[in-house]
């Protein structure tokens, strides 16, 4: 089947970038998705998630932390905007077509949060996805939980999570190298910016949420070689504001350029990160 392309908007020079989405989503779950599985478990093991958990993923992505919190006994529902992601996440945990028309207990729903309603509250409320590099980030995720929160029942646990200190994060100033290129864009929605301290606290606070703890977890990012590292880095979609300043090929030049400081002598590619999580509470 020939892979769908999709235009963005048009760079400020040249032709416009095509993205292969379904390209993209499989990088994301063959090689990016991974790099956050230490925030995942650390997550689970301080809210015991198991048999008796019900769990909302936001942004659930191609459904790895949804399949480790299944794997300890929860019932997840995973919901994104991204069918090509929820295609690679059906996969993972609904490989039988008929599992995804009787299951209750494993969800895959393409859409808003609001689509996500179910007979019985929720109790943990996930969104992995970190903020504290883009602008826009902080909203966005508000939005989502406008929508989310009433679904999960009173005291429920709501785990927002960020970008740690900048000095702590190797990827964050790869990042920050990388946009160079859309400085135009700069105080725009999607235009890099540099991680708060208190980015998770004001998320809660706007969305009615009381703080119940936080914590750090160190989720390096460990890459074969620097193909992979930038298909990994891109498949984020971190880097889109950048390519539609530019183009495409310049956005890759930039990217390998900062990635050489981690590269190591075999090829390989690491960079140390710290994220930060933050558990808030339903009143």
């Amino acid at each position: 089947m020939t892979p769908t392309l999709v235009r963005q908007h048009p760079p400020r020079t040249g032709a416009a970038p095509r993205v292969d989405l379904r390209a993209r989503a499989r990088d994301w779950s063959e090689i990016q998705e991974r790099m956050l599985v230490p925030l995942y478990e650390a997550v689970y093991e301080r809210l015991d998630v198991g048999p008796t958990t019900r769990l909302l993923g936001l942004g659930c992505g191609s459904g790895l932390a949804l399949l480790m919190a299944a794997s300890r006994g929860a019932a997840v529902t995973g919901v994104d905007a991204c069918a090509d992601r929820l295609a690679l996440a059906r996969e993972r945990l609904l490989p039988d077509e008929r599992d995804a028309r009787v299951r209750d207990d494993i969800r895959i729903v393409r859409g808003s949060p609001g689509e996500a309603a179910r007979a019985d509250a929720y109790t943990v409320v996930t969104a992995f996805e970190p903020i504290g590099c883009l602008a826009g980030d902080a909203e966005r995720l508000g939005g989502l939980l406008a929508e989310a929160v009433p679904l999960a029942g009173r005291g429920a646990a709501v785990v927002l999570t960020g970008w740690g200190p900048p000095e702590r994060c190797a990827t964050a100033s790869v990042l920050r190298a990388a946009a160079g290129p859309a400085e135009p864009l700069r105080g725009g929605t999607g235009a890099w910016r540099p991680t708060d301290r208190d980015d998770l606290e004001r998320v809660a606070a706007r969305a009615g949420l009381w703080p119940d703890g936080s914590g750090r977890v160190a989720c390096p990012f460990g890459y074969a070689d620097a193909d992979s590292a930038v298909r990994g880095l891109k498949s984020t979609g971190l880097f889109d504001p950048a390519v539609m300043a530019t183009d495409q090929a310049q956005v890759d030049k930039e990217l390998a350029e900062a990635l050489h400081p981690y590269q190591r002598q075999d090829g390989t590619v690491w960079m140390p990160n710290v994220f930060r999580y933050l558990v808030a509470r339903v009143a």
